[in-house]
């Protein structure tokens, strides 16, 4: 799976909608909105922060493990 794919069933399973999401990782909905959409892509820190909150790898998280 893609980045965009992964974060939203990351999400999802945890039961977060996307501005709570957003929230926790001290961003904006348009920008969580934007990454689920592969409208854009988050930055290195910004994935650091996303792995970490929920406890996978960065491979993992941008699909380059399953």
């Amino acid at each position: 799976m893609k980045f965009n794919e992964n974060l939203k069933q990351l999400r999802t399973i945890n039961g977060l909608g996307q501005k709570q999401l957003a929230e926790i990782l001290n961003t904006t909905l348009k920008t969580v909105s934007h990454w689920e959409t592969g409208y854009c892509e988050p930055s290195i820190s910004q994935l650091i922060t996303i792995a970490n909150y929920f406890d996978v790898t960065i491979d993992e998280l941008v699909g380059r493990i399953n």
